[in-house]
């Protein structure tokens, strides 16, 4: 499963956190950790749900940014592919073996245009999005330049006020050129609606993604009046996959953040009005921190600072604890845990489930993969730092 990566070569404190074989005890900290029991299950649940819908799910990398998450996905989720944001991350993907990657974003520079168009030559399906006219020619130059293909959808500004395009008629006037360039395939649209993600109410984010749905329609019955049909109507995110998925529009799903789940994702609510993370889906990433001084009695200071996570969600919460430790605020290499009651000490470790998962595991160069209390994997964070 792993992606090629020889670890004996590697000195464990210095090279990397951790090798297979060792206690989780061990583990050299600040780092990442997966509970790959949990990782996998909500990994098959993902997989289950897509199934029961009816839709396709291509899971979103710029998540994980692993090939060897990816891989997991495809085998124990049915994935059929991922999507990705950048062409440097897309790039890394394709080389690991994933077969069928989006960039789910827009490619205008001319030197990735061009990086972009020779990825098919890998044995990859290569898609992109374009929300301008003007991206087609530059894009179909590219592909005839390597004799490649590319297929592209037009992107949808379905409510998140990025990129996209905002009526049924861009929408044709863009997929007629596709259509008819050389070198390019008409795929589809992209909808994701990503400003509504992280609305706390099951009913709010529904009324957003119900808007969505509705202009995704009308582009849909636009093109098929100029003969012109989707493979893919992509979107959905871990917030409202239900909605896209039972829409009878949606046919392909693009969660990322159900995998790993973070603090800010987990505070949302389901139909019920329960926490998606207190049984829609498990925390299976975890930053593995340790208490390294503890001279004021009421606070442990600990290695996780602000270079081992993002904090632009919220900071991390503590994990598997009914005590009152509490991480409370970090510096660049520290981090300040309440401990009112004295109950840690030197070296213990604790679980922080990460504010927003996405940025924090780009600063991190490996997974430590642990089962049973050993570390089973050690996975690298693949295309970590590929933002071109």
């Amino acid at each position: 499963m792993s992606e090629t990566v020889d670890l004996n070569e590697y000195e464990v404190g210095y090279d990397i956190p951790a090798k297979p074989g060792m206690d989780e005890s061990d583990i050299q900290t600040p780092c990442l950790i997966l509970d790959l029991d949990a990782l996998e299950r909500n990994v098959k649940k993902m997989g289950d749900l897509a199934k029961e819908m009816g839709v396709r799910h291509r899971a979103h990398g710029k998540m994980h940014k692993s090939v060897d998450v990816a891989k997991l996905q495809e085998t124990m989720g049915a994935s059929v592919g991922v999507c990705c944001q950048k062409v440097s991350e897309a790039e890394t993907f394709v080389r690991g073996g994933i077969k069928d990657v989006m960039v789910s974003n827009q490619v205008r520079d001319p030197a990735k245009i061009d990086r972009l168009a020779k990825m098919p030559k890998l044995g990859a399906r290569i898609l992109v999005c374009v929300d301008d006219p003007e991206n087609v020619a530059d894009l179909s130059a590219a592909a005839m330049k390597h004799g490649t293909q590319l297929e592209c959808l037009v992107e949808i500004d379905c409510g998140a006020g990025r990129c996209g395009v905002s009526s049924s008629q861009e929408v044709v006037n863009i997929a007629k050129l596709i259509d008819s360039a050389v070198g390019l395939k008409f795929a589809g649209i992209q909808a994701y609606q990503g400003a509504m993600q992280h609305m706390d109410l099951y009913s709010d984010r529904k009324d957003k993604i119900d808007i969505a749905i509705d202009m995704v329609e009308n582009a849909m019955t636009a093109l098929k009046s100029q003969g012109l049909e989707c493979d893919i109507v992509g979107g959905g995110g871990t917030g409202s996959y239900y909605f896209e998925g039972t829409s009878g529009v949606y046919n392909e799903l693009q969660c990322g953040s159900y995998a790993f789940m973070d603090a800010d994702y987990g505070r949302i609510l389901d139909k019920d009005g329960k926490r998606i993370d207190e049984g829609e889906w498990e925390n299976s990433l975890f930053i593995l921190t340790s208490v390294m001084s503890h001279s004021k009695t009421d606070l442990a200071i600990v290695d996780a600072g602000l270079k081992a996570q993002s904090v632009d969600s919220g900071l991390p919460t503590v994990f598997g604890r009914d005590d009152k430790v509490e991480y409370l605020k970090c510096s660049d290499e520290h981090g300040v845990v309440a401990d009112p009651d004295s109950v840690l000490q030197v070296n213990d470790k604790l679980k922080l489930v990460p504010g927003h998962c996405d940025p924090t595991c780009n600063v991190h160069d490996w997974y430590v993969g642990v089962r049973g209390g050993k570390v089973e994997s050690v996975w690298p964070v693949s295309a970590r730092g590929r933002a071109y």
